[in-house]
């Protein structure tokens, strides 16, 4: 978009209704590789990379500025590039934030939301975003450096494999394509500019909910209940703004398609037939 080359997956027929899925960090699209097939057979499927993920350009973090806003202000552009008229989002994490900026301004073209693991309240915070909001208090070189390790493959793993019960689930190119991206010369400074900018959307945690107050949009949860870091907490909290939300928890962690991809693609399915064309 503008200057940006934005890889994206697309499966289905165009003339379905639509579905655009956003990813998390430090993944991409390739997260959405067992969804997509579930999805494909009724609906037209989108899965966007991220400016500085996946297949996607990544600029050096001196040329383009790596902010929520213009994650979701890049996905504007790619959703009026290809003329998406109408569709269902579904939000997880890193995406969750763009999407329900997404949503806000276009309350007109979102006919539902699917969070799996995308938070929007604080309750939903762990104790795991302690060092990240020390930086956002004090973003000081000195708590810049100390989240070198926020892009390691130690934490790549432990975000694919905390909380998962039986891990032999987790395919290993999963990981080990996330990190040949976050291992790319400068990546670090990407990444850390966005962990910064993340306070961003905890700031807007409030107009989020106004939208979800005012819309009403119709919502399904699908939640790995021992994601370390967004709590079940959060998930419900959903339920204050959107009480004819469904949820459902299921016993994995962060990473839940990784594991529960056949259950959680049913409710995406029966969701998805529940809502206006």
């Amino acid at each position: 978009m503008g200057n940006l080359k934005i890889f994206y997956r697309e499966a289905g027929d165009p003339q379905s209704p639509t579905i655009l899925l956003l990813h998390e960090y430090p993944t991409s699209s390739h997260m959405i590789r067992n969804l997509i097939p579930i999805l494909k057979e009724k609906y037209h499927v989108i899965a966007p990379d991220l400016p500085g993920f996946g297949f996607s350009d990544a600029p050096e973090h001196t040329h383009f500025k790596y902010t929520f806003d213009n994650l979701a202000g890049t996905m504007q552009k790619f959703i009026d590039l290809l003329k998406m008229k109408r569709f269902a989002v579904y939000i997880f994490d890193y995406g969750s934030p763009v999407g329900l900026r997404l949503a806000m301004a276009n309350p007109e073209k979102v006919t539902g939301i699917i969070s799996q693991n995308g938070n929007a309240y604080e309750e939903g915070l762990s104790k795991e975003w302690g060092p990240i909001q020390k930086y956002w208090r004090d973003s000081s070189q000195a708590n810049r450096v100390a989240l070198n390790d926020f892009v390691s493959e130690k934490a790549t793993w432990f975000q694919y494999h905390q909380g998962v019960k039986d891990t032999s689930l987790i395919s290993p190119e999963a990981y080990t394509l996330d990190q040949h991206f976050l291992d790319r010369k400068g990546n670090i400074e990407i990444q850390l500019d966005l962990v910064r900018d993340y306070r961003t959307n905890v700031a807007l945690y409030p107009k989020f909910h106004a939208y979800f107050r005012k819309y009403q949009p119709k919502t399904l949860l699908v939640w790995g209940k021992n994601d370390p870091f967004f709590l079940p907490a959060g998930a419900t909290a959903y339920l204050k703004d959107l009480p004819k939300a469904k949820l459902k928890f299921y016993d994995t962690g962060h990473f839940a398609l990784e594991t529960h991809v056949k259950e959680i693609g049913a409710e995406i399915l029966k969701f998805l037939g529940t809502l206006p064309l």
